[in-house]
């Protein structure tokens, strides 16, 4: 028998600070994916599904994310749809769920299923849905409204596009469901758990004996699993 989700949305670091300079979101860019994050916000607001909006914080004078500075502050697209019910969190670490009351406030709302949105694929998102795992919620990522950037140091270069596609994969393979935020709105309006995979079946698909199949769907936001 199929459960029906109680979910919440939590965006994550809609903040000015990934829209411009060193750390501006390049893959998908966030011409496109602040346009998902909305629809998402409209989603969940017509649904009755509670919205959490996380700002990251690294304290004041810090030289990104500092309480008090523009950058600091949700883009004003996000600001503008806001409501009093939204529960509004800051954070200092890359989860979530670290040093904040969200695990505690999620249970008192009874939510088992939690749907991420935000910045930034390489960061937060990842470790708020790893955390999620042990702490006993459902993650659902939305690939569309999420973002990373270009990284390289002392292990390697990757550049933004290569970085969010391999954890889309990564996440869809165990710790979260991925899928387009038109392929979850569509759950969310007929009260359905998204699809998703594990790590058998990712491992057996990946495996090499087996051709491989990559659907563009999936980087294009049109692969609801």
């Amino acid at each position: 028998m199929t459960t029906t989700p109680r979910r919440a949305l939590v965006l994550i670091d809609v903040q000015q600070q990934y829209f411009d300079g060193l750390l501006e979101i390049q893959y998908p860019p966030h011409s496109e994916s602040l346009p998902n994050v909305l629809l998402a916000i409209d989603a969940a607001t017509a649904a009755g599904i509670p919205i959490v909006a996380v700002q990251h914080s690294s304290g004041e004078g810090a030289p990104v994310f500092a309480p008090g500075t523009p950058e600091f502050e949700l883009h004003p697209d996000v600001a503008q749809r806001a409501a009093e019910d939204w529960k509004a969190v800051t954070k200092k670490f890359a989860s979530i769920y670290a040093d904040t009351d969200l695990a505690d406030w999620l249970r008192r709302q009874d939510i088992d299923t939690v749907t991420l949105a935000g910045y930034m694929t390489n960061n937060c998102v990842l470790a708020s849905a790893v955390e999620a795992d042990y702490l006993g919620f459902t993650t659902e990522v939305l690939s569309d409204a999420t973002g990373a950037i270009n990284l390289a140091n002392g292990a390697g270069v990757a550049d933004a596009r290569s970085v969010h596609l391999t954890l889309m994969t990564l996440l869809n393979s165990n710790w979260a469901r991925v899928a387009s935020t038109e392929a979850w709105t569509v759950a969310v309006a007929a009260d359905l758990p998204l699809e998703g995979s594990d790590l058998g079946s990712s491992a057996h698909a990946g495996s090499p004996n087996e051709p491989l199949v990559i659907d563009a769907g999936v980087e294009q936001g049109r692969e609801g699993r």
